[in-house]
């Protein structure tokens, strides 16, 4: 799937939080090594790069586009294209940071124990994805694409069902975690601009869907959409929509 960190980097403050957020839990110091899973552009890596400077530090993605943008960051990093679904790095880690990236990855069950196995003693995975699937900006995506014009192209696209529950990450890393903290985050974020909602999601969900149409269909497909998301977060006359937004977090320790 092709990525555009330009227009992932529209709201780029606002995706950037929870990582910070999600990093003020992880209370260990003077790490050796820092894996970024997911790492997109960059922009949580270099919160990790602030953090702990002396560490050797890597961000992984699987999109030669994102990791293109990354690479002209301005700290220093090791950036490795590998698909975290089969990522089986040679050595361990002290933090293996993940920020938004692991509901694009099946099968949580199996993925966060492997996970887990590369961290060195006393290691720390901490990791965040989005909640917010039953939300208006998703459930609509499901709507338009169940339109007869591009049903059939759009079936087989990848979707949220990736994401767990609370209780259900829990049981997962129970057998492999010393500790185990996990968090729910409601955000409202304002959001500037016309089409501001549909220009996140333009970003991010909404990007396989695209991928997977061309031509009048993508252009038709998206229209429809724009209209639909626009109507259910509707711009406030001080020019700002409110989204509200949920995600999870959680920290475990070995």
């Amino acid at each position: 799937m092709a990525w555009d960190p330009k227009t992932y980097l529209q709201f780029g403050e606002e995706r950037t939080r929870p990582a910070h957020e999600l990093l003020q839990r992880v209370d260990t110091e003077n790490p050796r090594r820092v894996v970024d899973l997911g790492c997109g552009p960059g922009n949580s890596t270099a919160l990790l790069a602030a953090r702990w400077a002396g560490a050797e530090l890597e961000g992984v993605d699987n999109s030669a586009e994102m990791l293109e943008a990354a690479r002209k960051s301005a700290f220093p990093a090791r950036w490795t294209e590998a698909d975290v679904a089969n990522w089986n790095p040679a050595s361990p880690y002290d933090v293996i940071f993940s920020n938004a990236t692991l509901q694009w990855v099946g099968d949580h069950k199996r993925l966060l124990p492997q996970i887990m196995n590369h961290l060195a003693k006393d290691g720390v995975f901490a990791f965040q994805v989005p909640r917010n699937f039953d939300d208006p900006c998703h459930t609509l995506i499901h709507e338009v694409a169940r339109d007869s014009r591009w049903a059939t192209k759009l079936s087989g696209v990848r979707d949220w069902w990736n994401v767990q529950e609370p209780d259900a990450y829990f049981d997962i890393l129970e057998p492999h975690a010393r500790s185990i903290d996990i968090w729910e985050t409601r955000y409202v974020q304002v959001l500037q601009g016309e089409d501001a909602v549909f220009r996140w999601m333009s970003g991010t969900g909404l990007r396989p869907y695209a991928n997977a149409l061309e031509g009048k269909e993508r252009e038709d497909f998206l229209e429809d959409y724009r209209a639909q998301v626009g109507a259910a977060y509707p711009r406030r006359k001080s020019g700002v929509t409110l989204y509200p937004f949920r995600r999870l977090f959680c920290v475990a320790r070995t």
